[in-house]
């Protein structure tokens, strides 16, 4: 298989974050209430960031997380990528992409549930969130994620 145009998708970051008993974290994004899709945070990463700081940024913005209460624990080697569903080509990022490359990273969250703070930032992406086995993941997403999901559960599998 061939390797996709990298400049046709956006860069971006994601996290599994998992609690002392190995569930993973996922929120239910604001922006799709009326679905029943859960989502692990992720995000872009800006022009000239590294990605550890993206992910701890974007974890942050998205959870209240601070990077106190988290230990990386693995980075995914290389990229994965997904498409976006034709109805929605063109409407997100300025229409400049035709989906993201993810980099994504295991995380332990180490503080206590109270330490998560869905409207830590001023613009919130989740209006829920809960504790959930890694392996109902790939349910839980939109469908156009499922392949994503799948391959970051195997490859963190070992390590939760």
């Amino acid at each position: 298989m061939s390797t996709p145009d990298r400049s046709k998708y956006r860069p971006c970051v994601g996290t599994m974050m998992i609690n002392a008993a190995g569930e993973a974290f996922v929120g239910k994004r604001i922006d799709n209430r009326e679905g029943d899709w859960w989502q692990m945070p992720q995000g872009g990463v800006d022009d000239g960031e590294d990605l550890v700081e993206a992910m701890l940024r974007e974890l942050g913005e998205e959870t209240g997380v601070a990077p106190d209460h988290l230990q990386v624990v693995h980075q995914m080697e290389g990229e994965l990528f997904y498409d976006l569903p034709p109805e929605l080509h063109g409407k997100l990022w300025g229409g400049k992409y035709v989906g993201q490359r993810q980099a994504w990273f295991l995380v332990r969250f180490t503080g206590d549930d109270s330490d998560i703070n869905l409207e830590a930032h001023k613009h919130p992406e989740f209006c829920e969130w809960k504790w959930v086995e890694p392996d109902l993941l790939p349910e839980l997403i939109v469908p156009f994620k499922r392949d994503v999901y799948q391959r970051v559960v195997d490859d963190f599998k070992s390590r939760l």
